[in-house]
């Protein structure tokens, strides 16, 4: 039996975040993608307009599983300052359980792509700063930060950490774990 074209592009998809686990840094093809399907480049395109699509439907996927655990986090945890501890943890563990997905985060697997997928791109990595912003203003409400605080400079900093671990990951061939030093990290980052 085929398989729907709703099953067919999640598989596409799937694949292609395998091929980027796997590739060492590789480009991924449309033609290697179609060979590791077994179909032909045309079935492909008879699912996604272009490779640019294709990539956007993982970016789609990447803001919607972020965004859906930092929103439970915001909506579960009244600490302020929790909230920015889980939700930094959950960015490593989403690189950690999706090492594919993390080279399209840091870029790696955009480069040479349509330069509109590293805007979107930079578009999820300002909602997360967002994010994590709000939450250091709560912490700011509940006293546990002062009034006066740069959350936008601290929201930053975080976001850069988060990021240069996500980039540490992928360089070193995902053989460091990025939650590896988060226990006696979070203290010399926590405001």
């Amino acid at each position: 039996m085929a398989a729907k074209p709703g099953e067919r592009k999640l598989q596409i998809l799937q694949t292609i975040a395998q091929m980027l686990e796997d590739a060492g840094g590789e480009k991924v093809t449309t033609a290697a993608l179609a060979a590791r399907l077994d179909v032909s480049e045309a079935a492909l395109y008879r699912h996604f307009a272009s490779k640019a699509q294709m990539f956007e439907g993982l970016i789609e996927f990447i803001e919607s599983s972020l965004f859906s655990v930092i929103n439970q986090i915001a909506a579960e945890e009244e600490s302020g300052l929790r909230q920015v501890e889980l939700s930094m943890a959950a960015l490593l563990r989403f690189a950690q359980k999706n090492r594919g997905l993390t080279r399209v985060l840091v870029g790696d697997a955009l480069v040479h792509e349509n330069p509109r997928l590293q805007a979107r791109i930079n578009q999820l990595l300002a909602r997360l700063e967002a994010s994590l912003k709000q939450s250091l203003k709560v912490a700011a409400t509940q006293g546990a930060l002062s009034d006066g605080a740069d959350f936008a400079a601290h929201a930053d900093a975080l976001l850069c950490y988060v990021i240069g671990r996500w980039l540490r990951f992928v360089k070193n061939g995902f053989r460091e774990d990025p939650l590896a030093a988060w226990p006696s990290q979070w203290p010399l980052l926590a405001p």
